[in-house]
């Protein structure tokens, strides 16, 4: 086969053994979170009503679906364990793309591997190169895809997923290549959905699609080998006004974009972080309460309004991309966890009348981890805060400690403190496991 851009990334896929070892210490961290936000996650009513319709489907028990008894078919698990990774917008982010790239990805490797019984460090592995191939191919469509409306994660997700899938699949290079035409041909998802269950659904599809184009291409199928640089593929439909295909090249297995990956310390909009970080420590610093606040005045990137100008939500998913929301359950609670975006968060009159005092300026040469915040306060005081790098972005990352309580606080309601320790110690020390059965059934409470 021709060498091509989709060809070239699929044979480094394939001959790539021994990343890193912070890789693959990267790689456990994502790992430990998908876990944790969606064992938390699998409470939430819409999780239930999908895991109703993924029994009726009845597929084959090849798999199993996170914090369920349900065992399905590799291409169903993946679906609802990716809705289960994207519903609380609690995952990971790839700086600049905004990309999640866990939420498709490890859905697929852990579908793929439990099919084939992959011991857990291929599966890592997998996920390593799955997520690598994702946030490159993002970064080669960035910003002009995102800006025209679609949702990454899903888009560029499926390949992404198909990449890991294909690696547990053990397909050579050729194969692989067309599990990418397959993929990129079912690349779908739009902004427009942002704030419903369809966001989330996405990441599933995404998961879904991606093992699915693994298999296809496992069963001997074939699709176009130039997916992402055809005259009418990838880069020319979904990408029009521009692409760089060093992004996608350059450097491979040198860099790697698992360094510009953060993890979410808060249950919401990547892009509202940097608020609520400044909000959080004026309010700490100066002991401020919601009735003492005339105004919150936030000078921020675009993708804030682009994003998440919905000054009255009426649902926790809608809340999740308010950034008015966000800085004002900020100030009344000091948090942004999932439970801040609970329906009785979101119609508390106090929460609710702070939104309205929320405004706004755009500052075209702030990136999206950064933000300025001033309070105006009743008694005439002004106080003040610039945010240069949200927590959670690569810049300012959380920590291995910090990663250990959100996960502890996600889990135990579910699974209990006993179950909650087990399931972590497993996720740290995949591997050293001989498969990821083991691990999935650990989440189930």
């Amino acid at each position: 086969m021709t060498a091509t851009p989709t060809r070239t990334l699929a044979s480094f896929v394939v001959e790539t053994d021994d990343p890193p070892e912070w890789v693959m210490h990267e790689a456990k961290r994502t790992l430990v979170n998908l876990l944790a936000i969606s064992v938390s996650a699998s409470v939430h009513p819409s999780s239930a009503r999908l895991l109703v319709w993924a029994r009726a489907e009845g597929a084959a028990r090849q798999a199993r679906i996170i914090a369920s008894d349900l065992e399905t078919s590799p291409s169903l698990a993946a679906l609802v364990n990716g809705f289960l990774a994207h519903l609380q917008d609690y995952d990971d982010t790839h700086y600049p793309t905004v990309l999640h790239p866990s939420a498709p990805v490890w859905p697929a490797a852990l579908a793929a591997a439990e099919e084939t019984r992959a011991n857990g460090r291929d599966a890592l592995v997998a996920f390593a190169l799955g997520c690598e191939a994702a946030c490159r191919i993002a970064m080669s469509v960035h910003p002009w895809h995102y800006d025209q409306g679609w949702h990454i994660t899903g888009t560029v997700g499926v390949l992404g997923a198909a990449v890991a899938a294909g690696r547990l699949y053990g397909l050579d290079a050729d194969q692989l290549t067309h599990a990418l035409g397959f993929a990129g041909t079912q690349a779908g998802g739009v902004r427009e959905v942002f704030g419903s269950d369809g966001k989330a659904l996405h990441a599933g599809r995404a998961a879904s699609n991606g093992v699915q184009s693994a298999e296809f291409a496992r069963a001997g199928m074939t699709a176009n080998p130039e997916i992402l640089a055809g005259r009418r593929g990838f880069w020319a439909v979904l990408s029009p006004n521009g692409h760089n295909e060093d992004e996608l090249l350059g450097g491979l297995g040198e860099r790697w974009e698992l360094q510009r990956n953060g993890l979410k310390p808060y249950a919401n909009g990547v892009v509202s972080h940097p608020i609520q970080d400044g909000v959080i420590a004026l309010r700490n610093e100066h002991g401020l309460t919601a009735d003492q606040v005339t105004r919150i005045s936030l000078r921020v990137c675009h993708l804030v309004p682009e994003l998440m100008n919905r000054a009255a939500p009426t649902t926790g998913l809608e809340a999740k991309f308010s950034f008015q929301h966000c800085a004002a359950a900020a100030l009344v609670d000091g948090a942004g966890h999932d439970a801040q975006f609970d329906l009785d968060r979101v119609l508390d009159p106090t929460i609710a009348e702070l939104r309205s005092k929320v405004a706004f300026e755009i500052d075209p040469a702030i990136p999206e981890h950064e933000a300025y915040v001033t309070i105006e306060l009743k008694d005439g005081r002004t106080v003040s805060t610039h945010v240069e790098h949200a927590s959670g972005s690569p810049e300012n990352p959380l920590t291995d400690e910090q990663l250990t309580e959100k996960f502890h606080a996600l889990v135990e309601p579910v699974l209990g403190a006993e179950r909650a320790q087990t399931l972590f110690d497993a996720a740290w020390s995949l591997d050293e496991a001989p498969d990821v059965t083991d691990l999935l059934g650990l989440t189930r409470p």
